[in-house]
């Protein structure tokens, strides 16, 4: 059960009517810091790398080793598990609306969530699941990236509930409470997007995830300042891809030997030069919108 502290009417505000309690904010955390999560590659090489545990020993070393190390190593091992992702960061935003949760509110609503206590659900290679209880550490570590205290402007979050569909709607507003669009002129790229996507028929969400990770990576001042960006960055994109496909040449014949002589059967990386050309199109696809 929630400690009485959940039990009392507690709210945070909002400069509208409607509030999120905290005992429905922290039973959110708790159940998505409580949801199945498998052992990755990542997880799993570090633990061999640092302990010596192969993949197949991950199980019993949650199980009778975990508990026993420093919350610094809790961290190491368990931050690419509980560091959230857009998606995760989605599900708050949804919860929340137009609502901020203050930076020194967090604190406690860690301290919560620690007298829980709160389990978490590893999944191991063979689909078994071990409960391990989650330390203030690795809480914390999450509850600082859920992007709590971001705030969406009245403006943009009426734009946002015009943009179908429906389904889209817990994601766009986690994108719009990233840090980046505080910066009034920043925030225009993403408002002028959405606008004209929507009027021109062309909205996609997962260009405006793009168009968020391009502004948050290169920080551009303005939309001239993004667009100013575009056709350079396309022009090398045009030339790696244009190039990719041409065998590169040997540095010494014994080398062209070993790889057939004229018949070089070496793979180019079909992935990479996809991704290249995945970006080109996303460019010129945002260079049309924006300069509408």
């Amino acid at each position: 059960m929630f400690p009485i502290f959940l039990s009392r009417a507690r709210a945070i505000r909002r400069g509208g009517s409607h509030t999120v309690a905290v005992s429905k904010l922290i039973e959110t955390i708790a159940a998505q810091l409580e949801r199945p999560r498998e052992i990755t590659m990542q997880v799993a090489n570090h633990l061999l790398g640092s302990y010596d545990v192969e993949r197949d020993a991950i199980g019993e070393f949650l199980k009778d080793k975990l508990s026993d190390l420093e919350d610094y190593e809790h961290d190491l091992i368990l931050s690419p598990l509980f560091t959230p992702k857009l998606a995760d960061q989605a599900i708050f935003a949804e919860l929340l609306g137009r609502e901020s949760i203050p930076r020194d509110k967090w604190p406690g609503l860690v301290s919560e969530l620690v007298a829980l206590p709160v389990h978490a659900q590893l999944v191991t290679s063979d689909r078994r699941t071990h409960t391990i209880t989650l330390r203030e550490v690795t809480i914390e570590r999450y509850v600082y990236r859920l992007r709590l205290d971001g705030s969406i402007p009245e403006s943009l979050f009426a734009l946002l509930g015009t943009t179908p569909p429906a389904t889209d709607q817990p994601t766009l507003k986690a994108v719009a409470r990233r840090a980046i669009w505080e910066n009034d002129a920043k925030r225009v790229i993403l408002e002028r997007y959405i606008t004209l996507a929507g009027n021109r028929g062309e909205y996609q969400l997962t260009d405006v995830v793009s168009l968020m990770e391009l502004v948050e990576s290169y920080k551009p001042a303005n939309v001239a300042a993004f667009l100013a960006m575009i056709p350079p960055w396309r022009e090398g994109l045009r030339y790696e891809i244009d190039t990719a496909g041409a065998p590169k040449p040997f540095f010494a014949a014994a080398i062209q030997g070993e790889h057939g002589g004229d018949r070089d059967h070496r793979q180019a990386d079909l992935r990479r030069l996809e991704g290249k050309r995945n970006e080109f199109a996303l460019l010129g696809r945002l260079q049309k919108i924006l300069a509408e």
